[in-house]
């Protein structure tokens, strides 16, 4: 049975918040410590203070939360008793947020709160799916949680939050975003209201990335990728995603490699393997010469439409001056092969993986993996 669930409130910019705080007399704040101590949490607590809103700020959250992290947060939300929750940051924020919101009321511990997100990257599209991401240390793994009632009930999306991002993290967050949305549109459950969102977000991306990257006061250009960061997230929390992502899950805690730049490093290796590139052409080429006419990038034929896709996206990435090999990330060759079996398992055995368009296999996922690292595309 297909479906496309759209339960999250979106605002355009700050006056959302008139309407959220309505009723509201207790509210915890989930952030990161540079948010708190910058003063850009002052974007909800100078609301709150002025309607004597009594408030709490959990701002202990790092890149890539962790299990100690949640249960800390959860601790401190259930001695607080809020009736709103809001997340205040990037991925790991709201991710953070998301976990401790989901496993408190699951488990019986907090009745319903109004639970709303406010991203201050673009590039996860959390704030509207319903993903979260945790990692695990020890194990040097990461999770992906997958549930509706991780959705938020409201999200506002106001560039303002962005303006400062410098622009390595604009790269990082955009090429992240450019993912969801080519993840999505090849997926196995993809649908016409996923490509709708999807092909949108590809085309703001193109339109728009680079032009932020080069000029970072460009507002226009940061609110039209936060609004592509927030239909990415749309299209893949229904359509699902595919082994890029799971290849960067384990990639990324293996090597403390940020999320979205794995994701750059390995997006068209992976589009390569699902078209077919080095053994065959395979029927998802023929989604990724759907995707070079939406960027107007189409060949005289199937395949030359797929193959320019792929070129391109590299081309593109490397125009961010992100890494285009996982040895140009700073991998070096004997870690790389110590940790390869284990990183292809776990992709393998990563959720994303199930709606990946190409059937795959631990070895086929070492293949890509060790192109990825030596840069063989096509």
């Amino acid at each position: 049975m297909g479906e496309f669930i759209l339960k999250t409130r979106v605002y355009l910019g700050k006056d959302g918040l008139d309407e959220i705080l309505k009723g509201v007399d207790r509210a915890f704040i989930v952030t990161d410590k540079f948010m708190h101590e910058s003063g850009m949490v002052g974007y909800l607590t100078e609301p709150m203070e002025k309607r004597g809103i009594q408030y709490q700020i959990f701002s202990d959250v790092k890149p890539d939360p962790d299990i100690a992290t949640v249960t800390k947060g959860i601790e401190q939300l259930l001695d607080f008793k809020p009736q709103i929750l809001f997340a205040l940051g990037g991925g790991s924020s709201i991710d953070a947020a998301k976990a401790m919101n989901w496993l408190s009321v699951k488990g019986g511990l907090a009745g319903k709160m109004t639970f709303v997100a406010v991203p201050t990257t673009s590039g996860t599209g959390s704030e509207v799916t319903t993903f979260a991401v945790i990692s695990d240390p020890q194990k040097s793994a990461k999770y992906p949680l997958v549930s509706e009632d991780m959705l938020p009930d409201a999200a506002i999306l106001d560039a303002e939050l962005v303006r400062s991002v410098p622009p390595k993290t604009t790269a990082d967050t955009g090429i992240d975003v450019l993912t969801h949305a080519i993840e999505a549109f090849v997926s196995t459950n993809a649908n016409d209201f996923t490509d709708a969102a999807a092909e949108k977000a590809m085309k703001l991306v193109k339109a728009n990335l680079i032009r932020v990257y080069k000029n970072p006061d460009d507002m226009e250009a940061r609110q039209k990728m936060h609004d592509a960061s927030c239909l990415a997230g749309i299209a893949f929390s229904n359509a699902g995603l595919g082994i890029c992502h799971s290849m960067a899950h384990t990639l990324g805690g293996h090597f403390h490699i940020p999320h979205g730049r794995a994701n750059g490093i390995l997006l068209p290796y992976v589009m390569a393997y699902n078209a077919g590139c080095h053994d065959g052409l395979t029927p998802v080429a023929q989604r990724y010469a759907q995707i070079a006419e939406v960027l107007r990038l189409e060949g005289s034929s199937v395949r030359q439409s797929a193959f320019s896709v792929v070129r391109t996206t590299k081309q593109y990435i490397n125009q961010l001056h992100i890494p285009n090999t996982i040895e140009a990330a700073g991998v070096p060759r004997a870690d790389f092969d110590a940790a390869l079996d284990e990183m292809a398992e776990a992709a393998f055995n990563d959720a994303c993986t199930r709606t990946n368009p190409r059937a795959c296999t631990v070895e086929s996922l070492k293949e890509v993996f060790i192109r990825a690292y030596t840069g063989k595309l096509i």
